[in-house]
Protein backbone atom coordinates (compact mmCIF):
# COMPACT_ATOMS: atom_id res chain seq x y z
CA UNK A 1 0.00 0.00 0.00
CA UNK A 2 1.36 3.42 -0.92
CA UNK A 3 2.66 5.37 2.06
CA UNK A 4 2.73 2.32 4.35
CA UNK A 5 5.63 2.13 6.78
CA UNK A 6 8.01 -0.76 7.07
CA UNK A 7 7.14 -2.59 10.27
CA UNK A 8 9.65 -2.57 13.13
CA UNK A 9 12.26 -5.32 13.39
CA UNK A 10 13.02 -7.00 16.70
CA UNK A 11 16.61 -8.03 17.43
CA UNK A 12 17.88 -10.28 20.19
CA UNK A 13 20.74 -8.36 21.79
CA UNK A 14 22.48 -10.43 24.47
CA UNK A 15 19.15 -11.79 25.69
CA UNK A 16 17.12 -8.59 25.44
CA UNK A 17 14.70 -7.73 22.66
CA UNK A 18 15.49 -4.37 21.05
CA UNK A 19 12.92 -2.93 18.67
CA UNK A 20 14.24 -1.16 15.56
CA UNK A 21 11.68 1.26 14.16
CA UNK A 22 11.79 2.51 10.56
CA UNK A 23 14.45 -0.11 9.80
CA UNK A 24 14.74 0.87 6.14
CA UNK A 25 15.35 4.57 6.81
CA UNK A 26 18.48 5.60 4.92
CA UNK A 27 20.98 6.96 7.46
CA UNK A 28 23.87 7.54 5.06
CA UNK A 29 23.67 8.49 1.36
CA UNK A 30 25.58 5.32 0.51
CA UNK A 31 22.30 3.54 1.17
CA UNK A 32 23.18 2.34 4.66
CA UNK A 33 19.95 1.90 6.60
CA UNK A 34 19.02 2.30 10.22
CA UNK A 35 18.78 -1.47 10.60
CA UNK A 36 22.32 -1.86 9.24
CA UNK A 37 23.56 0.72 11.73
CA UNK A 38 21.99 -1.13 14.65
CA UNK A 39 23.24 -4.47 13.31
CA UNK A 40 26.74 -3.00 13.09
CA UNK A 41 26.70 -2.10 16.77
CA UNK A 42 25.40 -5.57 17.63
CA UNK A 43 28.23 -7.14 15.59
CA UNK A 44 30.87 -5.19 17.54
CA UNK A 45 28.93 -5.27 20.80
CA UNK A 46 31.76 -6.60 22.94
CA UNK A 47 34.01 -3.77 21.80
CA UNK A 48 31.55 -0.86 21.91
CA UNK A 49 30.09 -2.01 25.24
CA UNK A 50 33.60 -2.29 26.68
CA UNK A 51 34.42 1.22 25.50
CA UNK A 52 31.31 2.63 27.24
CA UNK A 53 30.97 0.30 30.21
CA UNK A 54 30.03 2.12 33.43
CA UNK A 55 30.94 5.50 31.90
CA UNK A 56 28.64 8.52 31.71
CA UNK A 57 28.08 8.88 27.98
CA UNK A 58 26.83 11.73 25.81
CA UNK A 59 24.85 10.55 22.78
CA UNK A 60 25.43 12.22 19.41
CA UNK A 61 22.07 11.69 17.74
CA UNK A 62 21.10 12.04 14.08
CA UNK A 63 17.42 10.99 14.15
CA UNK A 64 16.82 11.52 10.42
CA UNK A 65 20.27 10.34 9.36
CA UNK A 66 23.28 12.17 7.93
CA UNK A 67 23.37 13.89 4.54
CA UNK A 68 25.72 16.25 2.73
CA UNK A 69 25.45 19.66 4.33
CA UNK A 70 23.91 18.26 7.53
CA UNK A 71 24.50 20.41 10.59
CA UNK A 72 25.52 19.27 14.08
CA UNK A 73 24.32 21.72 16.71
CA UNK A 74 27.07 23.09 18.94
CA UNK A 75 27.39 21.85 22.49
CA UNK A 76 26.99 25.44 23.66
CA UNK A 77 23.97 26.72 21.68
CA UNK A 78 24.10 30.28 20.44
CA UNK A 79 21.19 32.47 19.27
CA UNK A 80 22.22 32.11 15.63
CA UNK A 81 22.86 28.35 15.88
CA UNK A 82 19.85 26.21 14.91
CA UNK A 83 19.16 22.92 16.61
CA UNK A 84 20.74 21.12 13.70
CA UNK A 85 20.21 17.78 12.01
CA UNK A 86 22.30 16.22 14.76
CA UNK A 87 22.62 17.14 18.42
CA UNK A 88 24.22 16.05 21.69
CA UNK A 89 21.95 14.32 24.22
CA UNK A 90 23.44 14.77 27.68
CA UNK A 91 20.42 13.75 29.71
CA UNK A 92 18.46 10.50 29.74
CA UNK A 93 15.88 10.67 26.93
CA UNK A 94 12.24 10.30 27.91
CA UNK A 95 10.77 6.86 27.48
CA UNK A 96 14.04 4.98 27.96
CA UNK A 97 13.58 1.30 28.92
CA UNK A 98 14.20 0.39 32.54
CA UNK A 99 17.47 -1.37 31.77
CA UNK A 100 19.07 1.91 30.68
CA UNK A 101 20.94 3.12 33.74
CA UNK A 102 22.29 6.58 34.50
CA UNK A 103 24.86 8.31 36.64
CA UNK A 104 25.01 11.93 37.77
CA UNK A 105 27.76 14.14 36.38
CA UNK A 106 28.63 17.79 36.97
CA UNK A 107 29.39 20.29 34.21
CA UNK A 108 31.98 23.11 34.50
CA UNK A 109 29.07 25.46 35.22
CA UNK A 110 28.25 23.48 38.36
CA UNK A 111 24.96 22.18 36.93
CA UNK A 112 24.38 18.44 37.01
CA UNK A 113 22.67 15.89 34.79
CA UNK A 114 21.71 12.22 34.88
CA UNK A 115 23.54 10.87 31.84
CA UNK A 116 23.20 7.47 30.20
CA UNK A 117 25.68 5.00 31.68
CA UNK A 118 25.83 1.87 29.47
CA UNK A 119 26.06 -1.47 31.24
CA UNK A 120 25.13 -3.94 28.48
CA UNK A 121 24.92 -4.25 24.66
CA UNK A 122 21.17 -3.64 24.54
CA UNK A 123 21.72 -0.06 25.75
CA UNK A 124 23.92 0.61 22.72
CA UNK A 125 21.37 -0.91 20.34
CA UNK A 126 18.54 1.09 21.96
CA UNK A 127 20.54 4.31 21.57
CA UNK A 128 21.32 3.44 17.94
CA UNK A 129 17.61 3.00 17.26
CA UNK A 130 17.17 6.55 18.55
CA UNK A 131 19.60 7.80 15.93
CA UNK A 132 22.82 7.70 17.95
CA UNK A 133 25.87 7.31 15.70
CA UNK A 134 28.67 8.49 17.96
CA UNK A 135 29.06 7.74 21.66
CA UNK A 136 31.06 10.19 23.76
CA UNK A 137 32.01 8.55 27.08
CA UNK A 138 33.66 10.42 29.93
CA UNK A 139 37.12 9.20 31.07
CA UNK A 140 35.68 8.24 34.46
CA UNK A 141 33.64 5.41 35.95
CA UNK A 142 30.23 5.66 37.55
CA UNK A 143 31.54 4.69 41.00
CA UNK A 144 33.69 7.85 41.12
CA UNK A 145 32.93 10.42 38.43
CA UNK A 146 35.73 12.69 39.69
CA UNK A 147 38.52 10.13 39.22
CA UNK A 148 39.98 10.04 35.69
CA UNK A 149 41.02 6.54 34.61
CA UNK A 150 41.92 7.22 30.95
CA UNK A 151 44.37 9.71 29.52
CA UNK A 152 43.21 10.64 26.02
CA UNK A 153 45.63 12.23 23.58
CA UNK A 154 44.05 13.70 20.45
CA UNK A 155 46.41 14.25 17.51
CA UNK A 156 44.34 16.67 15.44
CA UNK A 157 45.54 17.54 11.90
CA UNK A 158 45.28 21.24 11.12
CA UNK A 159 44.61 22.69 7.63
CA UNK A 160 47.43 21.69 5.32
CA UNK A 161 48.02 18.41 7.17
CA UNK A 162 46.31 15.02 7.11
CA UNK A 163 46.01 11.68 8.87
CA UNK A 164 49.40 10.66 7.48
CA UNK A 165 50.98 13.59 9.32
CA UNK A 166 49.35 12.49 12.57
CA UNK A 167 50.57 8.95 11.88
CA UNK A 168 54.12 10.30 11.47
CA UNK A 169 53.91 11.76 14.99
CA UNK A 170 52.60 8.51 16.48
CA UNK A 171 55.92 6.63 16.93
CA UNK A 172 57.42 9.65 18.69
CA UNK A 173 54.41 9.80 20.99
CA UNK A 174 54.71 6.08 21.69
CA UNK A 175 58.39 6.49 22.58
CA UNK A 176 57.64 9.42 24.87
CA UNK A 177 54.84 7.55 26.61
CA UNK A 178 57.22 4.67 27.25
CA UNK A 179 59.71 7.05 28.85
CA UNK A 180 56.92 8.26 31.13
CA UNK A 181 55.88 4.69 32.06
CA UNK A 182 52.64 5.01 30.13
CA UNK A 183 51.17 2.45 27.71
CA UNK A 184 49.19 3.94 24.85
CA UNK A 185 46.59 2.34 22.61
CA UNK A 186 45.95 4.07 19.24
CA UNK A 187 42.78 4.29 17.19
CA UNK A 188 41.57 6.22 14.19
CA UNK A 189 39.24 9.05 15.11
CA UNK A 190 37.02 8.07 12.20
CA UNK A 191 37.85 11.49 10.76
CA UNK A 192 41.25 12.92 9.93
CA UNK A 193 42.89 12.45 13.32
CA UNK A 194 44.44 9.85 15.56
CA UNK A 195 43.57 9.15 19.19
CA UNK A 196 45.83 7.49 21.75
CA UNK A 197 44.27 6.31 25.02
CA UNK A 198 46.22 5.36 28.15
CA UNK A 199 44.69 3.36 31.04
CA UNK A 200 45.63 5.08 34.29
CA UNK A 201 44.97 4.46 37.95
CA UNK A 202 41.51 5.86 38.80
CA UNK A 203 42.82 8.45 41.25
CA UNK A 204 43.60 11.47 39.10
CA UNK A 205 41.61 14.70 38.86
CA UNK A 206 40.61 16.29 35.56
CA UNK A 207 43.06 19.09 36.31
CA UNK A 208 45.94 16.64 36.77
CA UNK A 209 45.07 14.69 33.63
CA UNK A 210 44.87 17.88 31.56
CA UNK A 211 48.15 19.12 33.03
CA UNK A 212 49.86 15.82 32.15
CA UNK A 213 48.50 16.03 28.59
CA UNK A 214 49.85 19.56 28.19
CA UNK A 215 53.28 18.37 29.34
CA UNK A 216 53.23 15.50 26.84
CA UNK A 217 52.18 17.85 24.05
CA UNK A 218 54.90 20.36 24.89
CA UNK A 219 57.56 17.66 24.91
CA UNK A 220 56.39 16.51 21.48
CA UNK A 221 56.65 20.14 20.31
CA UNK A 222 60.26 20.24 21.46
CA UNK A 223 61.10 16.98 19.72
CA UNK A 224 59.18 17.75 16.53
CA UNK A 225 59.36 21.52 16.04
CA UNK A 226 57.02 22.70 13.31
CA UNK A 227 55.26 19.32 13.18
CA UNK A 228 53.41 19.48 16.50
CA UNK A 229 51.71 22.34 18.32
CA UNK A 230 49.83 22.93 21.58
CA UNK A 231 48.72 26.43 20.55
CA UNK A 232 45.06 26.86 21.48
CA UNK A 233 44.32 29.65 19.02
CA UNK A 234 43.91 28.40 15.47
CA UNK A 235 45.62 31.46 14.01
CA UNK A 236 48.85 30.39 15.76
CA UNK A 237 48.91 26.68 14.94
CA UNK A 238 50.14 26.69 11.36
CA UNK A 239 50.36 23.47 9.35
CA UNK A 240 50.98 21.15 12.27
CA UNK A 241 49.39 18.41 14.35
CA UNK A 242 47.57 19.96 17.27
CA UNK A 243 47.69 18.08 20.58
CA UNK A 244 44.22 19.00 21.80
CA UNK A 245 44.97 19.03 25.53
CA UNK A 246 41.51 20.40 26.36
CA UNK A 247 40.00 17.05 25.47
CA UNK A 248 41.04 16.16 29.03
CA UNK A 249 39.03 19.02 30.54
CA UNK A 250 35.80 18.19 32.34
CA UNK A 251 32.86 17.47 29.98
CA UNK A 252 35.08 17.43 26.87
CA UNK A 253 34.85 13.95 25.41
CA UNK A 254 36.27 12.00 22.49
CA UNK A 255 34.33 9.61 20.26
CA UNK A 256 34.58 6.10 21.65
CA UNK A 257 36.25 3.20 19.94
CA UNK A 258 33.83 1.61 17.43
CA UNK A 259 31.61 4.71 17.24
CA UNK A 260 30.28 5.66 13.81
CA UNK A 261 31.19 9.13 12.56
CA UNK A 262 28.74 11.39 10.79
CA UNK A 263 30.32 11.65 7.35
CA UNK A 264 29.73 10.47 3.80
CA UNK A 265 31.81 7.33 4.22
CA UNK A 266 30.12 6.16 7.45
CA UNK A 267 33.56 5.56 8.95
CA UNK A 268 34.08 4.15 12.43
CA UNK A 269 36.70 4.89 15.05
CA UNK A 270 38.87 1.78 14.85
CA UNK A 271 41.45 0.55 17.39
CA UNK A 272 44.82 -0.26 15.85
CA UNK A 273 48.08 -2.00 16.63
CA UNK A 274 50.94 0.49 16.68
CA UNK A 275 52.56 -1.11 13.64
CA UNK A 276 49.37 -0.54 11.63
CA UNK A 277 49.18 3.21 12.19
CA UNK A 278 51.41 4.15 9.26
CA UNK A 279 49.75 1.63 6.94
CA UNK A 280 46.04 2.47 7.24
CA UNK A 281 43.66 5.31 6.39
CA UNK A 282 40.50 6.20 8.36
CA UNK A 283 38.36 5.36 5.31
CA UNK A 284 39.53 1.73 5.58
CA UNK A 285 37.07 1.16 8.42
CA UNK A 286 33.35 1.76 7.95
CA UNK A 287 30.00 0.38 9.05
CA UNK A 288 30.11 -2.36 6.43
CA UNK A 289 33.74 -3.47 6.72
CA UNK A 290 34.41 -3.10 10.45
CA UNK A 291 32.48 -6.16 11.70
CA UNK A 292 34.73 -8.56 9.78
CA UNK A 293 37.84 -6.90 11.19
CA UNK A 294 36.42 -7.05 14.71
CA UNK A 295 35.59 -10.73 14.29
CA UNK A 296 39.16 -11.39 13.16
CA UNK A 297 41.13 -9.16 15.54
CA UNK A 298 38.92 -8.91 18.60
CA UNK A 299 38.88 -5.87 20.87
CA UNK A 300 42.25 -4.11 20.67
CA UNK A 301 40.98 -1.63 23.27
CA UNK A 302 40.17 -4.23 25.94
CA UNK A 303 42.88 -2.76 28.18
CA UNK A 304 40.80 0.43 28.45
CA UNK A 305 37.64 -1.23 29.80
CA UNK A 306 36.35 -0.06 33.17
CA UNK A 307 36.44 -3.68 34.38
CA UNK A 308 40.04 -4.22 33.24
CA UNK A 309 42.80 -5.86 35.24
CA UNK A 310 44.17 -3.12 37.57
CA UNK A 311 47.64 -4.37 36.66
CA UNK A 312 47.23 -2.58 33.32
CA UNK A 313 46.82 0.81 34.99
CA UNK A 314 49.60 3.37 34.59
CA UNK A 315 50.69 6.22 36.85
CA UNK A 316 50.73 9.88 35.81
CA UNK A 317 53.54 10.68 38.25
CA UNK A 318 56.28 10.95 35.60
CA UNK A 319 54.14 13.06 33.27
CA UNK A 320 53.26 15.40 36.13
CA UNK A 321 56.95 15.67 37.04
CA UNK A 322 57.54 16.79 33.45
CA UNK A 323 54.80 19.39 33.95
CA UNK A 324 56.55 20.66 37.10
CA UNK A 325 59.81 21.09 35.17
CA UNK A 326 58.01 23.01 32.42
CA UNK A 327 56.40 25.30 34.97
CA UNK A 328 59.77 25.89 36.66
CA UNK A 329 61.05 26.98 33.24
CA UNK A 330 58.31 29.60 33.04
CA UNK A 331 55.71 27.73 30.96
CA UNK A 332 52.30 28.66 32.34
CA UNK A 333 48.95 26.96 31.98
CA UNK A 334 47.14 27.11 28.64
CA UNK A 335 43.63 28.45 27.87
CA UNK A 336 40.50 26.44 28.64
CA UNK A 337 37.56 26.13 26.22
CA UNK A 338 35.47 29.30 25.86
CA UNK A 339 32.42 28.01 27.76
CA UNK A 340 34.46 27.36 30.92
CA UNK A 341 34.53 29.72 33.88
CA UNK A 342 37.90 31.35 34.42
CA UNK A 343 40.15 28.69 35.94
CA UNK A 344 42.85 29.19 38.62
CA UNK A 345 46.25 29.91 37.05
CA UNK A 346 44.81 30.16 33.54
CA UNK A 347 46.38 32.81 31.28
CA UNK A 348 44.36 35.50 29.55
CA UNK A 349 41.73 33.88 27.34
CA UNK A 350 41.95 36.32 24.45
CA UNK A 351 42.61 35.55 20.80
CA UNK A 352 46.09 36.99 20.09
CA UNK A 353 44.97 39.08 17.10
CA UNK A 354 42.36 40.74 19.34
CA UNK A 355 44.58 41.26 22.36
CA UNK A 356 44.97 45.04 22.60
CA UNK A 357 47.25 44.78 25.63
CA UNK A 358 49.58 42.49 23.70
CA UNK A 359 49.72 45.02 20.85
CA UNK A 360 50.71 47.78 23.29
CA UNK A 361 53.39 45.60 24.88
CA UNK A 362 54.94 44.84 21.51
Amino acid sequence: MAGSKTPPVELDVAGRTVRVTSPDRVVFPRGITKLQVVEYFVAVSDGITGALLHRPTTLERWPKGWHEGAHLATRTPKPDDPKGDGFYQKRLPKGAPDYVETTTIAFPSGRTADEVCPTEPAVVAWAANMGTLTFHPWPVRRDDVEAVDQLRIDLDPQPGTSFSDAAAVAPHLRELLGELNLTGYPKTSGGRGLHVFVPVEPRWTFTQARRATIAIGRELERRLPGQVTTRWWKEERGEAIFVDYNQMARDRTIASAYSIRANGNATVSMPLDWDEVAEVHPDDFDVLSAPARFAERGDLFAALRADRDPGLDCSLDAALELAVRDEADGLEDLPYPPEYPKMPGEPKRVQPSRDKDRDRES
